[in-house]
């Protein structure tokens, strides 16, 4: 059967994104060796987890990877003891551990023995960055999100099993490499931004395109990203994500708040607004509730309470209807949550009140209800450039938005106008986000929009007396959904080549299946001139008196790394690569005249088929 024919299961997923940014984890401890106060307050750890225990234990390194302190083992023991029963895992990181990871690995080791089956983050196996305070920032974020990947690959193995599939689990990693669910289990932080990633991926698959900017929009976000040399752009300050910069290799990505099913809303002075908050599509939940139609057209025979009209609340789309409320919803909440029930319900019927109406945006936030209003998928069904969903109540809502801006009566020639004024706003700020992107300045806020880019977005193509241009040099690849409804425009006004590979909305699942498998290992030299070389590998530091060997050694190193960790993360047929950074001294002459190396290896192989599929764990 079919599922005999599948030799391959990868997936991306957005749960680590979502996760950071909405501060979402599980209960972690933390435990700092050798951190004086200083370098606790850099972590910013207290305020980025108010409730996290945070351990400053004895020890450390230098930066030659010498011991300054013992290792209180004892206190590690009586903080394993303390915290064992209130906590999921645990995070360690240690000063200067790049360097000499000793401490760390004696801290695990406790951990293991005294708390058994309580997973253990050591901030050197994510990053080989000297930065202590944001090496445990980034431990504790991996450490809070390992049980939410454990539940996810748990749910993708039942599913393969019900489907009959043996075939190896695979999961994209935030630079749009894979490795596999076993390795990446353990490193939930590394699946940051594994949507663009895999979407990025896919584009140039599809495409067969090596310099490419990629817009993938969807239904909540646009994500922009290059691909350049048919590699894609990774960001070397570690991924940005929810003003947390952590430590992990990830794809340089601009994210917008920007989608098909973006929230359109009007300011008081009547300009249209989109996003960046989503909403349901009034032509979808039209689509599966007809009673929504009636709705809308007896919100147009009503003259009261205008700005609310074309606006509904209902449980969230796949959720089981009439599941009871949780534990610990208030009063107040819970009662609202009962006049919900399965079908949508007009805002304006249980926002009666100031009051009712936060009660309602709390529970949206907690993810207990949803809105559904206009959005730019509305208009596209509008204006006929979508039709998979119900014309009639877009056709509705778009006459009742019209009202609310121009204040007068509704007609078809208004929901028309409306819908493409939204349409329009779209293309401008998916052809905004194009040029910055292009230009590599940071994301504009949408207070302070840049009237240069703006005017070529918007397609006027002039400020005053002075005529605009700025197009792209390379194509930009347009995949997602909403593709088609936009990008047309966008190409139109930037004057610029816009791809759309075949399967575009599909470009995500594409990457994820085909994304390569990537070990990488970076091992740093230095040299005072005084014929001793130190090299260091993480677990210690290996002394020479010769530049060239002690090069030699590191690059052996690098290569050993960088190839173990590809076949642990599950690839086969490895090739691998090998860059020097290195500082001479002044005057050198060879080897000798080292001052700083760094020696990178890259391993890159593709995902292996072998046959029975891996345990989750």
């Amino acid at each position: 059967g079919a599922a005999a024919q599948v030799r391959l299961v990868s997936i991306s997923t957005t749960l680590a994104t979502n996760a950071v940014v909405e501060g979402h984890g599980s209960p972690v401890a933390i435990l700092l060796v050798g951190f004086d106060a200083e370098m606790v307050a850099r972590s910013r750890l207290a305020e980025t987890f108010p409730q996290l225990p945070i351990e400053v234990i004895a020890g450390g390194h230098d930066h030659n990877g010498d011991e300054i302190a013992a290792l209180d083992e004892r206190a590690v023991e009586a903080v394993v003891r303390r915290h064992r029963d209130s906590v999921a895992a645990f995070a360690v990181a240690s000063r200067f551990a790049v360097r000499n990871a000793s401490h760390e690995h004696r801290v695990r080791d406790v951990i293991e023995r005294d708390a058994p089956g309580r997973p253990v983050t050591l901030s050197t196996e994510l990053s080989s960055e000297l930065d202590a305070p944001r090496r445990a920032l980034t431990a504790v974020l991996n450490a809070r999100l390992l049980s939410r990947i454990a539940d996810l690959i748990a749910s993708v193995e039942l599913a393969r099993r019900r489907l009959g599939i043996d075939a190896p689990l695979m999961i994209t990693r935030g630079d749009g490499s894979l490795a596999r669910a076993g390795a990446v289990a353990a490193r939930p932080i590394e699946t940051v931004l594994s949507g663009p990633a895999a979407s990025l991926i896919g584009a140039a698959k599809l495409t067969g395109l090596a310099n490419f900017i990629m817009s993938d929009i969807g239904g909540t976000t646009t994500d922009l990203a290059i691909l350049k040399d048919g590699r894609p752009t990774v960001t070397a300050k570690g991924a940005d994500v929810g003003g947390w910069r952590t430590m992990v290799n990830a794809i340089d990505v601009r994210t917008i708040g920007l989608g098909g099913d973006s929230a359109v809303s009007l300011t008081p002075s009547g300009r249209i607004v989109i996003g960046p908050e989503r909403a349901a599509p009034v032509s979808l939940i039209a689509s599966r509730f007809p009673g929504v139609i009636a709705d809308l057209a007896a919100e147009l025979d009503d003259t009261e309470g205008v700005s609310q009209h074309g606006r509904f609340v209902m449980l969230p789309l796949g959720s089981q209807g009439g599941a009871p409320p949780p534990a610990s919803l208030s009063e107040r909440e819970r009662r609202i949550m009962e006049r919900i029930g399965v079908e949508p319900k007009p805002y304006g019927k249980l926002a009666i009140s100031t009051g009712a109406a936060r009660v309602l945006a709390g529970l949206a936030r907690k993810g207990l209800v949803q809105i559904a209003c206009f959005t730019p998928s509305d208009a596209a069904h509008v204006l006929n450039l979508q039709a998979n969903w119900n014309r009639e109540a877009a056709v509705l809502a778009a006459r009742l938005l019209h009202r609310a801006q121009a204040m007068r009566a509704p007609d078809l020639e208004g929901a028309e106008a409306i819908s493409r004024e939204v349409w329009r706003e779209t293309v401008r700020l998916s052809g905004h986000a194009v040029l910055a992107t292009a230009l590599g300045s940071p994301a504009t806020r949408a207070d302070k929009p840049d009237p240069l880019l703006d005017a070529i977005a918007d397609g006027r193509g002039a400020v005053g007396l002075v005529k605009l241009a700025a197009v792209p040099c390379v194509p930009v690849v347009a995949v997602g959904g909403p593709a088609r409804v936009f990008y047309p425009e966008v190409a139109r006004r930037l004057s610029c080549e816009v791809v759309y590979p075949g399967h575009f909305d599909v470009a995500n699942a594409v990457g994820a299946a085909t994304g390569a498998v990537v070990g990488r290992s970076a091992i740093e030299v230095s040299g005072d001139g005084s014929g001793l070389f130190l090299v260091y590998a993480g677990g210690g530091v290996a002394r020479f008196t010769s530049g060239a060997k002690a090069l030699a050694h590191a690059e052996a190193t690098a290569r050993e790394g960088a190839e173990a960790q590809a076949r642990a993360m599950g690839a086969t047929g490895v090739d691998l690569t090998v860059r020097r950074h290195v500082v001479m001294l002044p005057d050198s002459v060879n080897d000798d005249g080292v001052a700083h190396a760094r020696i990178e290896a890259e391993a890159i192989g593709q995902a292996s088929f072998g046959g029975k599929a891996e345990a989750a764990g």
